[in-house]
This record gives structure tokens, sequence and C-alpha cells, in this order.
């Protein structure tokens, strides 16, 4: 049996550890004798990190795996599988690898770049059972480095994975609030209460007790400290947000910008090896970073409606059934397979979070559970479940974007060209489902272009900037000569001429409207139409010059991106160029 399975027969136990402490924070809190330590956005947000954890690790499970058995063979030293497989062995090679793990997680902490990957798991500002669930998706890029001493001495992969497992799931039980001190436990193991004080950023705490079931590495090398004050969770620099994606990145993220604006090359290099929050003097003066005090400490939590609270944790407990479902048979399943359903999840888990924190109204969250569902149905050949989503999708966008703009204050003329290029993308998006019907579709697509042109020239005119329409109208005729080539049909030449040339206009009208106006809002719009282009050239490239990898795949995630970025951020001009009205902020 997988670890992925094993953490699915697991995730009941989990969740029901997780109900019983969640009651008994509320109790206590009515009773006044403790307090409740759990809130749904930031649950959510803690297991859904952990739900991308564990897929990835599919993914990426067999570079740690593979390189260990690779030195395993290779340069073990006592590679006595016997002696290994023995009580003793499996005991030897469970505390070899909790003493390899108290390394990577304090140099975890002593490392940029091992913090980069680490801080995914104490962002949280709470500290609960849903806490030890939050984990990292990029640990792996360094991670397998710590554990080769276990190969080089001979532990067997498998004795390796076994334990790597029971060190893991042992972890979780020591993420609570409501199990005090445990006396003689305390000082041998990790604990509760041990535990908590890693997780705290107060000054007596930080960089604390690393050590994953004993805690005798951190009393032997110096790193112990007693719980002997109230915690105060999180990192020093807090996330605020609900977005998985940024909760990964934003640490690399900070170190590849302060690594780019340090002038000597050994600074650059300095700032991804030296400990977290070291900064070239320069870059330190041009961005400062005032010192952390921890009575400034405030939880991020945005208000959200009940509807949308309630919407959120629907989304997320199907979310959570896919990923189940997923880990349960992803042995099975190719690595492409396994990457687009990687995708799929990510993109609802993070409009899940967008939603929680109003950058996303319920329509957008639907929106885009139709449009990834429909391009991985489409990038794995489900025929039946992608001729329900792919057409759901626009469907859903139209009703989003009539719900948007309605009211006297919007022009009817407005309205009239937005829905009907969503509509006649509608049309082109169900006659594209069948290849006889290319023409037909191409010819709806040309409608929908047309119409986005009259909408972006609103306010400003037909192409305000030649300049953007020479640049657009070179790329389109590099691409058909390219596409000319590479083998297209005789009959198809004139349509698709006529459609490259269409296409091109409409993206820069849109470049065009964002440079007259200059609001984010235009931006994106012409970052929408941009990705429309790309989106036609991945298709016409794969539909008459060479076939591309997972094509469906690329070609629908940016299509879906452009209408996506259309429809959510057009506006409309009453009195001027760049008038918007006051009620049609963007939802980002």
């Amino acid at each position: 049996m997988r670890p992925g399975q094993i953490i699915v027969l697991a995730t009941p136990v989990f969740f029901l550890l997780m109900g019983i402490e969640f009651f008994v924070g509320r109790r206590r809190a009515k009773l006044g004798t403790g307090h409740d330590t759990y809130r749904l956005p930031d649950t959510i947000n803690s297991i859904g990190l952990g739900m991308l954890s564990q897929i990835s690790a599919v993914l990426t499970g067999l570079l740690r795996i593979g390189i260990y058995t690779a030195c395993w063979s290779a340069f073990a030293l006592f590679p006595n599988e016997h002696f290994w497989m023995q009580w003793y062995g499996w005991l030897l090679a469970l505390v070899f690898y909790d003493l390899c793990y108290y390394w990577l997680h304090r140099f975890g902490h002593e490392s940029a770049v091992l913090w980069a990957a680490h801080v995914v798991h104490h962002q949280s500002q709470h500290y609960n059972l849903s806490t030890a669930l939050r984990q990292t998706s990029s640990g792996v890029l360094f991670g397998w480095i710590f554990y080769l001493p276990m190969a080089i001495a001979g532990v067997p992969p498998l004795v390796f994975g076994v334990v790597a497992l029971i060190d893991l799931l042992y972890q979780f039980w020591v993420h609570t609030e409501q199990v005090g001190k445990l006396g003689w436990f305390d000082r041998w193991f990790c604990s509760p209460s041990n535990h908590r004080v890693h997780h705290a950023v107060n000054d007596r705490y930080i960089d604390r007790n690393y050590g994953g079931i004993l805690i005798v590495w951190d009393r032997l090398f110096g790193t112990f400290k007693e719980e002997d004050e109230p915690c105060v969770y999180g990192t020093r620099s807090p996330l605020q947000s609900w977005d998985p994606i940024w909760a990964n990145a934003e640490v690399y993220w900070a170190l590849a910008r302060d690594s780019w604006r340090a002038r000597r090359w050994s600074d650059k290099l300095r700032v991804w090896i030296k400990p977290p929050g070291w900064r070239p003097v320069e870059v330190a003066a041009i961005d400062p970073k005032p010192a952390f005090d921890i009575r400034q400490v405030q939880r991020y939590e945005p208000q959200a409606s009940g509807g949308v609270r309630a919407f959120a944790a629907a989304q997320f407990v199907a979310l959570l059934a896919g990923a189940v479902t997923f880990l349960w048979i992803s042995d099975a399943l190719p690595f492409t397979t396994s990457l687009v359903w990687l995708a799929a999840l990510t993109a609802g888990l993070w409009a899940t979070g967008a939603a929680l924190q109003g950058r996303l109204t319920v329509a957008e969250v639907l929106f885009i559970d139709a449009a990834a569902l429909a391009t991985a149905s489409g990038a794995l050949g489900l025929g039946a479940l992608h001729g329900v989503f792919k057409p759901l999708a626009l469907a859903v966008l139209i009703g989003f974007a009539l719900t948007r703009h309605r009211g006297p204050e919007v022009p009817g003329r407005f309205v009239r060209l937005l829905i009907a290029g969503l509509v006649a993308s509608l049309a082109g998006d169900v006659l594209l489902m069948w290849p006889q019907f290319f023409v037909p579709g191409l010819v709806c697509f040309l409608l929908a272009h047309l119409a986005y042109i009259g909408l972006f020239a609103e306010g400003v005119g037909l192409f305000p900037r030649p300049n953007a329409l020479a640049a657009t109208l070179g790329i389109g005729a590099a691409m058909y000569a390219f596409l000319w080539w590479g083998g297209l049909p005789g009959g198809l030449r004139i349509p698709v001429g006529l459609y490259v040339v269409v296409i091109a206009c409409m993206a820069a009208q849109a470049i065009g409207r964002a440079a007259v106006t200059g609001d984010r809002a235009s931006l994106e719009v012409a970052a929408g139409a941009c990705f429309f282009m790309l989106s036609d050239s991945l298709l016409a490239t794969n539909r008459f010059v060479l076939p591309l990898p997972v094509a469906s795949l690329w070609v629908l995630a940016t299509y879906y991106a452009a209408q996506w970025l259309i429809a959510a951020n057009v506006r409309p001009s009453n009195a001027g160029v760049g008038d918007q009205l006051p009620n049609m902020s963007p939802s980002r």
C-alpha cells in the first residue's frame, strides 16, 4: 500500500480528531476555561495546502525515493536487509530518521531557501490539528539531501519509506492547544506543549524545539525551550492571504526580488543561503522592513458573508472528495494525468480562497470550477464530462456578466456587445467539439472578436495606438506564415487568414484602450486579449502543424483565462475615456 493510500485511510481519523478538538475548544470557550482555535477560512486553507502537498508528492515522490534508492544501491555500507527488517532494525531506522529530520527541520529555519519551503507549515495564525496538515509542496527540492546518510548507512528504501510515514503521522497529534503539559513525556518526546513553542513567534520561542518524535535532539543540541508564556502563532512576515499558490511562493518571490536587486554577485547568492530575514545593506535601504513587534500582531480574518462561507465549505468538501479519489488511484495513473488533475485541484482551491477573501464572487468561482473541469476532461479525453463542462463554463460566465453589468447606469450598447461576444464564443465552443464544424466554429469566434472590438472601442475610438495594431498584425502574419508552411489546407487559407486579421485587431484594440486609460482593469482586459491570441495559436499549431503534448490543457487554459479576464474587468465608459462606474470596481 502506497503512502498516499495510507493518508486516505487516515483521513477519517484526522477529521474525527479535529471534530473532537473543535467541540472541546467550543465547550471550554463557553466555560471560560479555554478558547476555540478554529476558524473556517483558516481551516480550509490549511487542509487545502495539505491536499496540494499530497497530490504534488505523487508527481515528485519518485525524485526523493529514486535518488535515495540509487544512493543505497551504490554506496550502502551495511545493506543487510535481514537486520533492518527485525524489530530492532526498524527501531534504529526510526530513530535515525528522526535525527535526520531534526537537522532538516533546523536548517529549514536557518537557511532562507529551505525556509521558503517550510514556511507554509508556519503561516497559520491559529494552532490546531488542521495546522498539522498544512504542508509545503516544494520541500522535495532539497529535503532529500538530509536523508542520504540513511541510504549510505544501508537502511533499505522500504524501511526508509515506512519510518518516514510513521514520523509524519506521529506529528499530527502535537498540533493542539487542548492538551496541556504531560510531565515526564515532555522531557523525552515532541509533545503539544513542546511543539506549540516551535510554532510561536515570541522572542523567547523563536527557532526552538525542532524534534519530530524525540525532543531529546533539541536538549542535546541546545535548541530546547520549555513553554512558559502564552504563544503567539504564525510568522513574523504574515501571509495575509488564503491563496494556496501564494502561500507556497511568497518567500521564493521575496528572495528572488532581493537577489535581483543586490549589487554584488556574492550577495545574490547569500540571499538564498543566509538565515531568513538577511538582506544586503543596499536592498534593506531601498525597501526597509519594520522591526517585528509582537504587540502589533493582528490575525488575518477578512469578513465573508454566511452564504459565501457556506459555499466555500461545500466547494471544499467536493475538492476533498476529488483529492481523496485521486490519491487512492494515482499509482495507476500516467504522469500527465496526475499533472492535469493537480492543476484542476489547484484552480479550485485557489478560487475557494479568493472567494473567502472577497476577491471573487461565487459566480466567478463556479466559472473557474467549470473551466477547470472542461480543461481537464478535454486534456484527458473524457468526452462525456467535456461535453457538459465546456458549454457550462461560458454559460456561467454569461450569467456572471449579466449580473455584474445590470442597472440603468450601464449603457445598453455595452451590455449587448459583451453578451454578444460571450454568446458567440459559447456557440463556437459547442461547434468546435465536432471536427466537421471547424469552419462554423471559426465564424462564431470571428463574430465574438468583432463584438469585442466594438466593446473595447467604447470611449476611445478604433485603434487609438497604431503601433499596437502594427505589432499584433505582425505577430498574426508570422503565425499565418507558420501555419501556411506547416500545411494549412488550401480551403482554409482564406477563412483562417481573415480570422488572424480580426483577432489581431481585437488584441490591438484592447492594448490601445489600456494605453489610453492606464487603469488596471483595462490592462487585465488587454492581457485577456493576448491570451486569446495565444490560445488560438496553440489550437492552430496543434491542428495544422504538429500535435502538441496535452494540447487541450494549454489551449483551453489560456482560452478560459482570456474570457475571464475580459468579462471580469471590462468596464463601460459613460462620460469619457477611462470613466468607470462607481459600483463596478474590479473583483481582484
